[in-house]
């Protein structure tokens, strides 16, 4: 399995996964939209996407990040934002090697670390994390506003 980052030519390989993301975090399938969105991303180069390739045209998941900053470190800070196997390839190790390569991209940037959020119900992301050394902040409490238009 080839660990990469996307290229244009996988856009809507990574639109389904996506749109199978979205789905699983019970929002409604949209895969145009998930393609246009992606399509931005790239267009934009405002996020970091890496995939995972069984063979040539298929696409086991895929890996987000974003970035930001870190005031205090006064250094970049990646967001691991979306992380997604497809279920056909579930127990294969396929999202270890995603965050291998998201681990990659916060050494090379010369970034200061990279966080996470999943719900506290995803029981596989919860073992996963910290088998892989993401380490739980117990020590914040994590807000959010939602714009209500």
């Amino acid at each position: 399995m080839q660990f990469r980052a996307i290229d244009k030519k996988d856009l809507e390989l990574v639109a389904n996964l996506l749109d199978g993301y979205r789905v699983y975090y019970k929002k409604d399938s949209d895969y145009e939209g998930a393609k246009a969105f992606l399509s931005q991303r790239i267009q934009q180069q405002d996020s970091k996407i890496y995939v995972a390739e069984t063979k040539p045209g298929t696409l086991a998941g895929f890996v987000q990040l974003y970035p930001l900053f870190s005031s205090t470190r006064m250094k970049k800070l990646w967001l691991l934002n979306d992380l997604f196997v497809a279920p056909a390839f579930r127990g294969q190790r396929v999202s270890v090697g995603l965050i291998n390569k998201a681990k990659e991209l916060v050494q090379t940037s010369g970034a200061c670390g990279m966080f996470l959020e999943t719900e506290k119900t995803n029981k596989i992301g919860n073992s996963l994390y910290p088998s892989v050394g993401f380490e739980l902040n117990e020590g914040s409490n994590f807000y959010e506003w939602n714009n209500p238009s």
